[in-house]
């Protein structure tokens, strides 16, 4: 089948780009530095690094082989790998950005909206904040229904002029540029973050051996890690399938593997650097362990304290989280468009990106709307299953969070892992990585070996029982 429409990545730079980009997103900047603040820090930093090297590194290579194997969307990939499960693998990848993506705007709407109001300050001082805690602030934020619908409509419109361009020409180019900037912006947030007053116990929270969360609840800080790893390296939700399809035979999976988790891995410590020290400077260890409140109240709180000097660095910190969600926002669209284009191809038809492209951007909008107009939880919004009490249903964000998160991911990983480790054959990934003199044999297929078999399946059944807990047990 001929596959001019699709296109490929004009370089492995601009893949590698786009791949780090499509992990590093709020995950980084926020979910990991409010989950380890939740878990312990050092303990769960050690987890993390852990699970990364041995489960995130097999079913990412096994992701990148298999959609370059097929070099089709991530339906189509599963399924030339054979039998009822290749179907119903692809379909739980292709629902769990679907279901992201309706959260995931909103929130990189709250970012839009807080740099907005943090550049109308310092450029116009129109004192939008003054006088406002973090937490007046984001309840003014979340009740105004039509402000956060409007800010998600920006926020998508941006994505959608990103990737009708394709994937050279619209996500590689932005990535190329995007990364760099977000890195110099996180280095920038991270110097003044570590130099305000108190900002050393943050620092020794995430750096200073500490067994004892593990003493306390250790499946809690195995779940907690083991599910930020996989949202995190964006596994088990299509987009590396995805990525790998549009990858030259020629290039390297190992070596674009452990490039992608050891880049990831170290954006994810920076943003723990950025976000941990301010949080403690402000409010002790406490602080730490919030979940949006983290980013829109306990970092905006440290903006007011800086004095005029604050506005700035809310314009570069929200700015560089405005970055990071779009880079994997525009990840997440793509395995859907991906999808329809492949689809309409195989039926003999040329696809036409920019109509597909506004058809997933309209979708999206409207179930992101829904979560935005909720105001996580604020204005008393219908959510399913709402009276049974349970952490899953208290906002729509956390409904769909827990179908994605808590089950689609963590469940596709523990099935695909069983699956190629016990009956397709990890033999299937090797034959692919070994294409155009690339070999991965002895100790490291034994490792990867080893990994898919049996650390991957045990791994992902506690993080996917951990999540289970999590999201669906109601607190005494």
């Amino acid at each position: 089948m001929e596959q001019h429409h699709r296109g490929e990545w004009g370089s492995n730079l601009g893949f590698l780009m786009a791949a780090v980009g499509s992990a590093v997103g709020l995950g980084n900047i926020w979910g990991f530095p409010y989950k380890m603040g939740d878990n312990g820090g050092f303990a769960f930093l050690i987890v993390y690094l852990i699970l990364a090297a041995t489960v995130g590194f097999s079913i990412m290579l096994c992701e990148l082989a298999i959609g370059r194997r097929a070099g089709r969307s991530v339906l189509v990939s599963y399924q030339q790998l054979g039998g009822k499960m290749g179907t119903f693998l692809g379909f739980l990848a292709m629902l769990s950005p679907f279901l992201i993506l309706s959260f995931y705007t909103v929130l990189g709407a709250y970012c839009v909206e807080y740099m907005s109001l943090n550049l109308a300050d310092l450029a116009f001082s129109v004192s939008a904040l003054a006088g406002l805690s973090g937490g007046d602030s984001f309840e003014a934020v979340r009740v105004n229904q039509f402000g956060a619908v409007a800010f998600t409509f920006i926020f998508i419109f941006i994505c959608f002029l990103i990737i009708r361009g394709g994937i050279k020409d619209g996500i590689e180019k932005f990535n190329k540029i995007g990364m760099p900037a977000l890195f110099i912006m996180l280095l920038v947030v991270i110097i003044r973050a570590v130099t305000l007053p108190g900002a050393g116990e943050g620092l020794a929270f995430m750096f200073t051996p500490n067994f004892a969360p593990f003493k306390e609840n250790f499946l809690k800080v195995l779940s907690a890690a083991g599910g930020q790893m996989f949202f995190s390296l964006s596994l088990a939700m299509g987009i590396t399938v995805t990525y790998g399809s549009y990858l030259s035979k020629k290039e390297s999976l190992v070596k674009n593997s452990l490039i992608i988790i050891v880049s990831d891995t170290i954006v994810a410590i920076l943003a723990g650097m950025a976000v941990l020290p301010a949080a403690f400077a402000l409010g002790g260890e406490g602080a730490g362990k919030q979940g949006p409140a983290l980013l829109f109240i306990t970092l905006q709180d440290v903006f007011n304290a800086m004095g005029t000097a604050g506005p700035l660095f809310g314009v570069i910190f929200y700015l560089l989280v405005i970055l990071a969600a779009i880079t994997s926002s525009i990840a997440l669209l793509e395995v859907l468009v991906t999808f329809l284009s492949d689809r309409i191809a195989l039926k003999g038809k040329i696809p036409n990106r920019a109509k597909l492209v506004t058809i997933v951007c309209v979708v999206i909008f409207i179930e992101a709307a829904l979560v935005a107009a909720d105001g996580l939880g604020k204005n008393g919004l219908w959510i399913p299953f709402q009276e049974t009490g349970l952490p899953f249903s208290s906002t729509w964000l956390d409904f769909m969070d827990s179908v994605s998160e808590g089950i689609a991911m963590p469940l596709g990983a523990l099935l695909m892992s069983i699956w190629l480790g016990w009956f397709v054959g990890p033999k299937i990934i090797r034959d692919e990585v070994n294409m155009e003199g690339h070999k991965m044999n002895g100790s490291l297929y034994a490792f990867f070996n080893f990994c898919i078999k049996f650390i991957a399946p045990l791994g992902m059944a506690f993080i996917l029982y951990g999540q289970i807990v999590q999201f669906f047990t109601v607190s005494q």
